[in-house]
């Protein structure tokens, strides 16, 4: 891909874009306005994402009618939020990219419109990755935070380079309008589905950072595809089969069910063509192609799943349940107004998931984590089109 833009450095934001906080800390407001006999409203909590911590928090008071300072309510409401902070990882893709751009030698930054105090707690989900970054700002350091430019002038000024060199990744609407009102060029990669729409003022709107190219900005490309196929940390689900689409192929039914392996552990940024082993408790474990998107048109707003099984045609009942153990990703979704046929999983991506399941590249976390009891890989492989395959 020929580069649309040359940058110099890369802006991170840091919820929602690097870490799944949104999620793993979805449930601490409602807890806290439980307690006022209180319930969220989702259209005001939707606005307010991305915004700096005073100005959430004088809002939620305002809103809710709360007896409390901003004071009391950031003291008391601060010890949940740290506690659901241990739950968030990384996002799809993040790992993968600042290896890639701290390896190459690309200057990072992480400007986040939470305080210092609060970035160095969630910071540490990232492990040593959090030492690519040489410049990390919280909304608590510039004298406005986002949508107001002031920390990404801040991050490129700290980095030594202009602006207009820059590339931030976000994911909230405040985010973005900071970042182009700074003149940087902006990748935005949303974590409210429901409000994609409002990001057009982006450069390039993804679902996640999977489906970033490098190259596209003048950064080194990737280098780490194998036969068309993308190791990823993995994703664990639990759903269940649904109607039958054609031949082998069936959607899939949410099941929210506690414990690791659920529905939720999915992330809502996650869309595409995917791979990996399915376990039914009927019929064992088999390999399978997943399709996962969004039925954004009016009147809904929903995720939609379709199974591939690679095995055999007749392992699919309706009703069964299934364990997921997604590790691989082969490529975005179709372009295409229906999302039936978007979703669509062709013979190249049954045969480049059915190739790729027997590279130990992409059993090894399977056969070290054993979390769906998969036979054991070959001892030995032999070479074809210059890799291994089992």
């Amino acid at each position: 891909m020929a580069a649309t833009h040359r940058v110099s450095a890369v802006i991170f934001d840091l919820d929602g874009t690097l870490l799944d906080t949104e999620r793993a800390t979805r449930d601490v407001l409602k807890e806290f306005l439980g307690t006022y006999g209180e319930v969220p409203d989702a259209a005001k909590e939707e606005k307010r994402l991305g915004q700096m911590h005073r100005e959430s928090t004088t809002g939620i008071i305002a809103d809710y009618g709360l007896p409390i300072t901003v004071e009391e309510y950031s003291e008391a409401i601060y010890p949940l939020y740290i506690k659901r902070w241990q739950r968030a990882s990384p996002l799809p893709g993040v790992n993968r990219l600042l290896k890639h751009l701290y390896k190459n030698g690309v200057p990072l930054a992480l400007a986040s419109n939470s305080i210092r105090r609060n970035i160095d707690h969630k910071i540490l989900k990232l492990g040593e990755l959090k030492d690519c970054f040489s410049v990390v700002l919280g909304g608590d350091q510039v004298p406005h935070g986002k949508p107001c430019p002031d920390i990404f002038l801040e991050a490129a000024k700290r980095l030594g380079v202009n602006p207009s060199s820059c590339l931030v990744i976000e994911d909230s609407l405040v985010g973005v309008q900071a970042a182009k009102a700074s003149g940087a060029k902006v990748v935005a990669v949303p974590s409210l589905q429901s409000q994609r729409h409002c990001y057009s003022i982006a450069d390039l709107i993804l679902y996640s950072l999977l489906d970033f190219h490098p190259e596209l900005w003048g950064l080194p490309p990737f280098e780490d595809r194998i036969q068309g196929a993308l190791a990823m940390e993995p994703l664990l689900s639990n759903a269940q089969i649904g109607d039958a689409v054609q031949n082998n192929t069936h959607t899939l039914i949410a099941v929210f069910a506690t414990g690791e392996c659920t529905y939720d552990s999915i992330p809502d940024q996650i869309s595409g063509i995917f791979f990996g082993w399915a376990k039914s408790e009927t019929y064992g474990v088999f390999k399978a192609v997943v399709s996962t998107g969004w039925d954004l048109s009016p009147g809904k707003f929903e995720r939609v799943m379709h199974i591939c099984f690679l095995d055999s045609h007749n392992k699919a009942k309706t009703e069964d349940s299934l364990e997921l153990l997604l590790i691989g990703y082969i490529r975005k979704l179709q372009s295409s107004e229906n999302i039936s046929q978007a979703m669509s999983i062709t013979d190249e991506d049954q045969a480049t998931a059915r190739d790729a399941l027997d590279l130990p590249a992409f059993c090894e976390y399977a056969k070290t984590r054993g979390a769906l009891d998969l036979p054991a890989l070959p001892e030995y492989a032999e070479p074809r089109n210059g890799l291994l395959l089992a």
